[in-house]
């Protein structure tokens, strides 16, 4: 595994529920095609897992 992740928001949330955009926030991302490095931890991956269809990640 990557020590670091990259996730890039890749569709708007809103259609999303609030919980996931909630989430979205809390990733640190803002705007569509905005790209943030996270620690590659279980917590990190739980909660892109929750947002994975709105979200691209990469290892870096």
């Amino acid at each position: 595994m990557a020590k670091t992740i990259k996730v890039t928001l890749t569709k708007s949330t809103i259609g999303a529920t609030p919980k996931q955009r909630a989430v979205v926030k809390a990733l640190g991302l803002r705007k569509l095609h905005h790209s943030v490095e996270l620690a590659d931890t279980p917590q990190n991956r739980g909660a892109v897992a929750k947002v994975d269809h709105l979200v691209t990640v990469e290892e870096l």
